[in-house]
């Protein structure tokens, strides 16, 4: 697991009895190096330089990386991007119709554990409390807001909606409808509320942006598109690195 250091572009005021520039820095997160590789290859000449990091598949690698990594550099970071490919579910929308299709890039508004609990055959049930742990996490709005302007000017379409994180990726058309209906999921992956709430107990911003690999239907690797995928998904992270100021 790795960090790659070096100064931004972009800038934040700091007072300390006098205004001193200091760089932003961004936090730029993915599961895989298959999927920062992208990103890294999308960057130009010129472009902001920001720490990055391979936090590891699954919510429980993707903690532990996330938060060792930030118990040692969080004061050099303003915020996080969370990057990567997703699964989209095909018979359920939380988008008044639409739903992402392959190649699309989506915004998370908000991030779920979506199988933390008991799992039925046709939902899964919350712990109970005292016991239930916290499962779903808001992102930053206005990160969120600011990302859709950017793609708007560049002519980029770009979802946004509820993501579902699940321990195990959904392999069957039946789960995927299931997840998606319980919770208007518009997309599911394996570490993104992991991220969230790492972030949320450091303080930190978070955006979520995620390009769609594949449709949660009953498996059938020859449809992915998981090169595509995450080439588009770093062409437009780069993007919102370069010009997203906080």
């Amino acid at each position: 697991m790795g960090g790659e250091i070096g100064f931004a572009r972009n800038f934040r005021l700091i007072r300390n009895g006098a205004k001193t520039l200091l760089p932003t820095m961004i936090l730029v997160v993915a599961a895989t190096e298959f999927e920062l590789a992208a990103f890294r290859q999308a960057r130009v000449a010129g472009d902001q330089d920001c720490l990055t990091l391979v936090a590891g598949v699954g919510s429980v690698e993707t903690a532990l990386h996330l938060t060792r990594f930030l118990v040692q550099n969080r004061s050099e970071i303003d915020w996080v991007l969370n990057i990567g490919v997703a699964g989209a579910y095909v018979s359920f929308s939380a988008l008044d119709g639409q739903r992402a299709g392959l190649l699309d890039l989506c915004l998370a508004e908000t991030e779920v554990l979506g199988d933390s609990g008991l799992c039925y055959e046709t939902r899964i049930e919350p712990l109970a409390a005292p016991v239930a742990p916290r499962t779903g996490f808001v992102l930053d709005p206005v990160l969120r807001g600011r990302a859709r302007e950017v793609f708007q000017a560049h002519q980029l379409g770009c979802l946004s909606g509820p993501f579902v994180t699940v321990n195990c990726a959904s392999a069957t058309l039946k789960r995927g409808t299931m997840l998606a209906r319980q919770y208007h999921g518009l997309c599911e992956n394996m570490e993104g509320a992991a991220v969230a709430r790492v972030c949320e107990e450091f303080e930190l911003p978070l955006l979520e942006l995620r390009c769609i690999s594949n449709l949660v239907e009953d498996r059938d690797l020859e449809s992915w598109r998981l090169t595509e995928a995450c080439a588009l998904c770093g062409q437009g992270a780069t993007l919102l690195c370069r010009e997203l100021i906080l």
